[in-house]
């Protein structure tokens, strides 16, 4: 009753600091969760391919080009090099399912590949599935102008099966920019995948090897090949340590990415010192709200000496009025508590929406993660002990010299 009292006779200060608690706890969860879900994700993002080769180039350019769809090509593995690797090497994959790029649809990447692509997992244990419709024609002998396109493709755009269009050259859609003469049918729609893939328009590799206004001199080369090593731990080793040394230091013009899991790791290192500084700089925000906690209190505190020494009079102890000032305290920190998971949901559906947008990738915003109790019980300790210096000032009253009333 008098902590509610004291709340709810203060209220605009309290509100004001409460917010401020809320602010920087839902910013502290948010952080933690955005860097731990994203790194997650984007780790998971291989397509369940193990390795790539690519021309040569930077590794984190070719996987971000090669599994997120991001980024400009490093170049094109002419045809030769392709078909050694194809056929000279073939004890040390499983499967090898080459990647072309080059074109577009008003800003969706279009990637030319084969049906193998689809019969890989996009993320570990999820493989490929459709939502409607059929994979486009898998024949080697024969290729057709059909497309399939991922759920954010066809959202976007409102296609559906049996919708037609026309590829537009180069990665990056410009307005006025003529398309190609080719015309391609969309024959099937993937069921979401949480992945890059969903904004992506998969058409047969030939297709665009081989697309009206492409250089036929360039016709039979590839932009990557993901590459599905060994199950067999030793194998798989082997194949890369082996396929290590054949491109990485036996050629000048190819460059194999024996671990995609790791240049992904490595990406995340890089931008680490980002992550780190908005953690210190939702920390400082916490901190900051603290102390307006205890500077709330403490202001309130000579306003309210009579009221403490009535207290002792009616038969408190001063142990009793200390443990309501921190009370009072951590229950101001458990409101900005509540009012911060309310701000973390807002920081996350942002978040969420960003990188479903620009990437692809998917956030969970409401998948539990052990920040989301630490977090909130650490401020309502913080805002307890804070408390504990106002408390003490309390603690101290003299019950004769402020039964008085003051004039």
């Amino acid at each position: 009753m008098i902590i509610r009292n004291s709340l709810r006779q203060h209220a605009l200060s309290t509100i004001i600091t409460a917010t401020s608690i809320g602010l920087g706890c839902g910013l502290l969860m948010a952080v933690w969760v955005v860097n731990f879900q994203s790194q997650r994700a984007f780790r998971n993002v291989t397509g369940g391919f193990d390795a790539i080769l690519g021309p040569r180039g930077s590794q984190t350019q070719l996987v971000l080009n090669s599994l997120f769809h991001m980024d400009a090509s490093p170049g094109l593995i002419n045809r030769a090099d392709y078909e050694t690797f194809r056929k000279s090497y073939k004890r040390f994959y499983r499967n090898a399912v080459p990647i072309a790029v080059g074109d577009n649809f008003q800003g969706y990447r279009i990637v030319g590949t084969t049906h193998d692509l689809f019969a890989a997992e996009h993320s570990p244990g999820e493989p490929y599935a459709l939502a409607v419709g059929d994979y486009f024609i898998r024949n080697d002998k024969q290729w057709n102008k059909e497309a399939v396109i991922g759920d954010t493709v066809a959202r976007k755009l409102g296609w559906r099966v049996n919708q037609k269009f026309s590829p537009y050259h180069g990665l990056n859609f410009a307005e006025g920019q003529q398309p190609h003469k080719d015309e391609y049918t969309v024959v099937g729609i993937l069921r979401p995948t949480g992945t890059p893939a969903d904004k992506v328009i998969w058409i047969p590799i030939e297709g665009l090897q081989q697309m009206d206004g492409h250089d036929a001199q360039y016709a039979g080369d590839v932009s990557a090949v993901l590459i599905q090593l060994s199950t067999n731990t030793t194998a798989r080793a082997f194949g890369m340590n082996s396929l290590d040394g054949i491109y990485n230091k036996g050629t000048d013009h190819l460059t194999f990415v024996k671990s995609t899991a790791d240049v992904v790791a490595r990406l995340f290192d890089r931008l680490g010192w980002a992550e780190k500084v908005l953690r210190w700089v939702a920390l400082l925000v916490a901190v900051v709200a603290a102390g307006s906690v205890l500077a709330s209190i403490y202001n309130t505190m000579n306003e309210r000496r009579r009221e403490f020494a009535i207290l002792r009079a009616l038969g408190a102890g001063r142990g009793t009025v200390f443990g309501v000032i921190v009370l009072e305290s951590a229950t101001i920190a458990a409101l900005g508590a509540v009012i911060g998971f309310a701000v973390y949901a807002g920081i996350m559906a942002a978040a969420e929406s960003i990188l479903r947008n620009e990437i692809g990738v998917t956030l969970h915003p409401f998948e539990q993660h052990p920040v989301m109790i630490i977090v909130p019980v650490g401020l309502v300790a913080l805002g307890a002990v804070v408390g504990i210096i106002p408390a003490l000032k309390a603690y101290r009253t003299d019950v004769a010299e402020n039964l008085i009333p003051q004039s």
